[in-house]
């Protein structure tokens, strides 16, 4: 069947043309003109027979008469039913398929309806759900440490420390806490009760290496490195293996201070660690000492070295301290001129003085010491009868043997 309006092949059942979109007609246009036409032709035709039946006789004209009559509404009846008939179907469909597409309209609604519901159920499962999360993620170690963090970042110290506290009261083996309890005392400037943080816990959990890890932080941050070699020295060796990273090895002494050495010696100083602090007066270095960059001079005498070793985090070693002595050879006693014996005239009297020794001398008897007159030059020989005594002392102190001398000068 093709389409009255544009002519498109519109297969059988169809309803709508699929090109032009107008609705397919099922009934012909009903015309009453059609039947007028018809019926006057009839008229003329049964005026004709009828003519004709007068001729013939009455009786047949009247049975012509009525079966003309009745064929003619027969035949009306029928055709006009059957166009109602198809009328009445295709408006049928026409609501059906307007039913259905209102059914369908209907159910999409519905089921966009219940999608709603569900995904607001859901919605409200999953906000309850995340509810619960956040409160139990506040209220758990994690949760109130980073707000003490963020109080401590806003430096209100007082929430800060409250939060860390509590924390400490969930869990008191995590660090986390106790580094930041110590860092709220660090931002009051007491530094006696930020150190005690990590020390007193310590006492307790002396294993603990995640303490020891949070208490060097703090003395790197603080500039105390010099007391994690001392605290380190103290813990357990499970400990030490854990923290391998602060154990620094200590300095090398290129001299060994068992002997005592007859010259002047050099001393070196090396790692492979880091670099090399030292003190020669006895004093501890510190990171402000003296860095070893050339051999250091042992003179006579006792010198005494502390040395350390800085690796490139700034964590110092253990302090070594060792004790050099140099003893020079010493004379068996000076050698004073002239000799012993009588002079007619003043005479000067020296005492040879070998380099790095000091002279002394009396002239009344006594042994001489480091107390009596130094011997600065020539000394002219007294009046009479003097008895003259010298000794040499070295830088380090060892005195020599005594020489004696007799003078009679007249």
């Amino acid at each position: 069947m093709k389409c009255r309006y544009c002519g498109y092949e519109i297969p059988d059942g169809i309803l709508y043309c699929d090109r032009c979109g107008k609705e397919v007609q099922m009934v012909p246009d009903y015309n009453p003109l059609d039947d007028m036409l018809t019926a006057h032709v009839k008229d003329s035709i049964n005026g004709e027979r009828k003519m004709n039946n007068q001729r013939t006789g009455n009786g047949a004209d009247r049975s012509n008469t009525v079966r003309d009559t009745s064929t003619r509404k027969t035949t009306g009846r029928t055709g006009a039913t059957r166009r109602t008939s198809v009328y009445n179907n295709s408006a049928r469909m026409r609501d059906e398929k307007e039913m259905r597409r209102r059914q369908a309209e209907k159910r999409r609604e519905l089921k966009k309806k219940k999608r709603r519901r569900v995904l607001l159920v859901l919605f409200l499962i999953l906000a309850f759900i995340v509810g619960i999360m956040v409160a139990l993620y506040l209220n758990s170690y994690t949760g109130i440490v980073k707000s003490g963090n963020k109080a401590l970042a806003s430096k209100d110290y007082t929430k800060a420390e409250e939060c860390f506290k509590r924390a400490i009261s969930k869990n008191d083996k995590k660090a986390d806490a106790y580094e930041g309890l110590s860092k709220v005392y660090v931002g009051k400037d007491d530094l006696v009760s930020a150190e005690n943080v990590f020390l007193n816990v310590l006492e307790k959990q002396p294993e603990n290496a995640d303490i020891y890890d949070a208490c060097f932080r703090f003395y790197l941050d603080t500039d105390q490195a010099l007391e994690i070699p001392n605290l380190l020295s103290e813990a357990e060796d499970s400990v030490v293996e854990k923290l391998s990273e602060y154990v620094v090895g200590e300095p090398k002494f290129s001299l060994d201070n068992d002997e005592i050495y007859d010259d002047v010696q050099q001393l070196t100083l090396s790692s492979e660690e880091g670099k090399v602090l030292y003190t020669t007066n006895g004093a501890m270095p510190d990171m402000d000492s003296e860095k070893f960059q050339s051999p250091i001079q042992l003179s006579e005498g006792s010198t005494v070295i502390k040395a350390i070793v800085v690796n490139k985090k700034g964590v110092p070693s253990q302090t070594v301290e060792k004790e050099y002595v140099v003893e020079f050879p010493i004379e068996d006693a000076p050698a004073v001129s002239p000799s012993t014996g009588q002079y007619e005239s003043a005479q000067s009297i020296e005492i040879k003085v070998p380099e790095g020794y000091t002279a002394y001398y009396t002239i009344d008897g006594n042994d001489p010491t480091t107390s009596s007159k130094k011997y600065t030059g020539p000394i002219e020989m007294p009046k009479g009868e003097t008895l003259f005594k010298a000794i040499l002392v070295t830088k380090g102190g060892r005195v020599s043997g005594v020489t004696t001398r007799n003078y009679v000068r007249e």
